[in-house]
C-alpha cells in the first residue's frame, strides 16, 4: 500500500488545490453570507455527497465511464453554469426581503435544498472527475489493489475539501451575521455577483483539469 511520506505529500497538495476558490466554493461563500453558515455547510455536505459518487466511478474505472459519458458531461457543466448564473440574478433583483427574520428563518430551515444544490453544482463541474483522473493514480502504488488505494486516497481529498469548504462557510456566515439589515441588499448583490462569477467560470472552464 501507500508509505506515508507519500500520504503526508499528498494531503498537503490536496490542502494547496482546495484552498484556492472555485465554483464550488462561490456557492457556499455566498449562501453563508446571505442566509448563515448552516446553509453553506449543507452545501458542503453536498459537494462531498457528490465527490464519494467520483471517487466511486473512479475506483470503478475513470477512463472507460468518461469516454461512455464525455458529451453528457458538457451539457451538465453548461447547465450547472446556467443555473448559478440565474441564482444570482435572482439576488441581484432582490429587495433585501432576507432582513426580515422570517425571512431569514424560513431560508435556514430549507437545508435539503441547499444540500441539493452542493450535489447538483459539484456534478455540473466535470472537471472534478477529470482532475481526480489525473491527479490519483500519480500517488496510487502499482504493486497494490488500484481500488482500494483510489478509494482511501479519495476519502483523504474529500476530508481535506470539508475541512476547508467548512472552515468558508463558517466564516462567511460569521461575516453576514455581522452586518446590519439596512445592509442585506448590500450583501444580497455581493452573495449574486459571486454566484455569477462562478457560473462564468464554470461555462468558461476547459474539459479537462
Amino acid at each position: 500500500m501507500i508509505d506515508w511520506p507519500t500520504l503526508v505529500a499528498y494531503t498537503l497538495a490536496c490542502a494547496l488545490i482546495v484552498i484556492v476558490p472555485g465554483p464550488t466554493v462561490t456557492v457556499i461563500i455566498a449562501n453563508s453570507l446571505r442566509t448563515g453558515a448552516r446553509s453553506g455547510l449543507a452545501n458542503v455536505a453536498g459537494t462531498q455527497a457528490g465527490l464519494l459518487i467520483m471517487v466511486g466511478v473512479l475506483a470503478l474505472g475513470l477512463e472507460t465511464v468518461v469516454t461512455v459519458m464525455g458529451e453528457m458531461f458538457v451539457w451538465l457543466k453548461l447547465a450547472g453554469a446556467a443555473y448559478l448564473i440565474w441564482l444570482g440574478i435572482k439576488l441581484w433583483r432582490s429587495d433585501g426581503s432576507l432582513g426580515d427574520p422570517d425571512a431569514k428563518d424560513v431560508a435556514e430551515r430549507s437545508l435539503r435544498g441547499y444540500f441539493w444544490q452542493g450535489f447538483f453544482v459539484i456534478w455540473s463541474n466535470p472537471k472534478a472527475l477529470f482532475f481526480f483522473g489525473a491527479f490519483i493514480p500519480q500517488f496510487i502504488v502499482p504493486e497494490g489493489n488500484a481500488a482500494l488505494q483510489t478509494l482511501l486516497l479519495g476519502l483523504i481529498f474529500m476530508a481535506v475539501a470539508t475541512v476547508l469548504d467548512g472552515a468558508y462557510a463558517l466564516a462567511a456566515g460569521k461575516t453576514g451575521g455581522l452586518l446590519s439589515r439596512r445592509n442585506v441588499r448590500i450583501l444580497e448583490k455581493v452573495s449574486g455577483t459571486f454566484l455569477i462569477g462562478g457560473g462564468i467560470w464554470l461555462a468558461l472552464s476547459k474539459r479537462t483539469a
